[in-house]
């Protein structure tokens, strides 16, 4: 019964939205016109509660952005992604080829990472903490209502005819824009090369250093197209997060929602029947939305969570003495049952387990070896009888020196009585590759078969760094 019960109300809930919501912006794109045109997307000024609290965590952001290169730890940066020299910086720690393993694992980490906060929390990363949503609408967007004004503003300068006031603010902003481009576009390479190789660069002049002037032109001019016109489509069209939320979102999922229950049907603050929902239809959060989408079509590849339509539309609900909330963060389910947004144990095992994988990658990352070493037998050589009845064998050794100092290292058996000697000393210059040869020699009565496994302890300081395997040949027993 309990079971009838609950499959009827879940087709009354069904049945009500689909009579409720307008389905008919999926049969177009929002920001393409019916003849094919660019539909150029002018939102109103946000303003509000979570406006505001976006606009302090993109100040910590963006202070972060423009500080971060400058930071060193023993004299190289925090961070550094130097694709073409194969060396990346994480907190300080140098990453070298041979520590790929690692970044298979990271790489892994991270895309059951996406899948989760996904699946749990929608895009809220769009809205809050994607590049291209703050430095769009938190720089560039509030740099374009200081100099062209609000919407409505904005719109009327488009439309009027060339004249001196919008010569000067066309101008103006461009000239903004390109040199803001510019700006991100050199602390952008400072990331790649460094902020002193790039300094370095810079002083040695254009014809000196054409490509690193031409990766600043080029970075500068996609900056600038993207901010300046491409603006929302980024979003849309090329990051391939939207359409990951398409297969990830479920009923559960927390995400920026309309409260079609509360709010339907729509009706004119002036009407007065009694089964009018809340929305009086004002398109307030349509006005401010930075993609041009109705929130109250239900979720949408376009829609980022970026909060503006929650703080309009509360801003209506409190001139109409309404409740707030009518858009809110829900889960579908939420919203259908009408229940109020809790921390459920769902959230609260999605956050356990993120939380774990991103333990888990700090501690690979703060455990990982600074030596790494790989030891194998010279090949084509057999083992050499000596004198006092004992046998050698020669090894080579490559060592990788991931610090940022130079390093001695000692060489000791570890699991048998013998002796090593090395052709030279080993010292490892920083950052850098070290090879060399070394005998094992051991006392015949040691060998018990033709093939003894030997362990090898590399010390520095005394201080081991790594234990290697490898078999020691002699004459068959």
């Amino acid at each position: 019964m309990m079971q009838n019960n609950s499959k009827n109300d879940s087709e009354i809930i069904a049945n009500y939205k689909k009579d409720a919501l307008d389905q008919s912006f999926r049969d177009s794109v929002g920001t393409i016109s019916k003849e094919g045109n660019r539909n150029y997307v002018v939102p109103q000024k946000p303003n509000g509660r979570l406006y505001n609290l976006r606009s302090y965590f993109s100040y910590f952001y963006l202070v972060l952005f423009f500080t971060l290169p400058f930071i060193k730890v023993e004299g190289e940066p925090l961070f550094l992604f130097n694709v073409l020299e194969r060396k990346f910086i994480f907190f300080g720690k140098i990453f070298w080829p041979q520590d790929f393993f690692i970044f298979a694992i990271g790489l892994l980490t991270f895309i059951v990472f996406v899948i989760l906060f996904t699946v749990a929390f929608g895009r809220i990363f769009c809205g809050w903490a994607c590049p291209q949503t703050i430095f769009m609408e938190m720089v560039f967007r509030k740099i374009e209502y200081f100099i062209d004004g609000d919407a409505n503003q904005q719109k009327k300068l488009k439309a009027m005819p060339w004249n001196t006031e919008k010569i000067i603010k066309r101008a103006t902003k461009i000239f903004v824009f390109f040199s803001l481009s510019f700006l991100i576009a050199n602390f952008f390479l400072g990331y790649i090369i460094g902020i002193d190789e790039l300094i370095v660069h810079i002083k040695a002049g254009i014809f000196v250093e054409f490509g690193t002037f031409s990766a600043l032109v080029i970075f500068t001019l996609v900056f600038f197209f993207v901010y300046y016109w491409f603006r929302e489509q980024a979003c849309i069209i090329v990051c391939p997060y939207g359409r990951l939320q398409g297969v990830l979102l479920d009923r559960n999922s927390i995400l920026v929602a309309y409260d079609y229950v509360r709010g339907e049907p729509r009706g004119k603050l002036s009407d007065t029947t009694n089964d009018k929902g809340d929305c009086v239809n004002c398109h307030a959060c349509v006005r401010v939305c930075p993609t041009g989408i109705d929130i109250r079509n239900g979720t949408q590849l376009e829609c980022v969570n970026c909060t503006a339509c929650i703080d309009a539309c509360d801003e209506i609900m409190d001139h109409i003495h309404k409740p707030k909330g009518l858009i809110r963060y829900a889960s579908e389910n939420g919203i259908a049952l009408k229940q109020k947004m809790t921390y459920s144990w769902r959230l609260k095992l999605y956050t356990l387990v993120l939380s774990l994988l991103l333990l888990f990658l700090g501690v690979l990352l703060m455990t990982r070896a600074d030596v790494a070493a790989r030891m194998m037998r010279t090949s084509g050589q057999t083992y050499q009888l000596l004198s006092d009845h004992k046998i050698s064998n020669l090894y080579n050794i490559k060592l990788v020196n991931k610090t940022r100092k130079n390093i001695h290292l000692d060489l000791k058996l570890e699991n048998l009585d013998g002796e090593i000697k090395l052709i030279g000393v080993v010292d490892v210059p920083k950052e850098s590759y070290f090879q060399t040869s070394f005998f094992i020699i051991l006392k015949n009565e040691q060998l018990k078969a033709r093939k003894t496994k030997v362990k090898v302890g590399i010390y520095e300081n005394g201080k081991r760094m790594d234990v290697l395997t490898a078999f020691f040949l002699g004459p068959s027993v």
